[in-house]
């Protein structure tokens, strides 16, 4: 079973002024995916993102997914914080991502959400919103397990 990670990332979830609701979202759709999920730690934006990525590299997560801070407002800074511990970059998932239901909320393509590996961890931003959490999910349950497998060094499969 893939150990999972759900970070939310929100100024005012974190702050109380409202409840999160793409993260607990985020935790169910993993489970149903086959994930042992831990979370939502709730952060706000900003250097707490990178010291909870790093936290859950350390605490030795398979998989770390974000919800929030994506977007392009001067306080969405998750894709900088995820820059800063990712050692390789995965365009594709983050394209896949954006692209899933662009027909349908065309604004999709504005997420600057990041996908990379830090160490054994593969890290993925997804947006803020409950649709861009559920398309995001739509991408990577098909690709998680042979992701993680390829992270830990595994051949592809004959």
């Amino acid at each position: 079973m893939i150990r999972a990670l759900v970070i939310t990332v929100s100024n005012r979830a974190s702050a109380g002024i409202y409840a999160d609701k793409s993260g607990p979202l985020l935790v169910s759709l993993l489970g149903e995916a086959g994930c042992e999920v831990d979370g939502p730690v709730v952060v706000p934006d900003g250097d707490p993102v990178e010291a909870a990525l790093r936290d859950g590299i350390a605490g030795g997560y398979e998989v770390i997914i974000t919800t929030g801070g994506t977007g392009l407002t001067p306080m969405d800074l998750t894709p900088e914080m995820t820059a800063r511990v990712i050692s390789r970059e995965i365009p594709g998932i983050a394209e896949a991502i954006r692209q899933a239901n662009r027909e349908k909320v065309p604004t999709s393509i504005l997420s600057r959400g990041l996908a990379g590996q830090a160490g054994d961890t593969l890290i993925v931003n997804l947006p803020g919103s409950s649709g861009g959490v559920r398309d995001g999910v739509a991408v990577l349950a098909p690709i998680l397990r042979h992701a993680v497998e390829q992270i830990r060094g595994g051949d592809h499969p004959r």
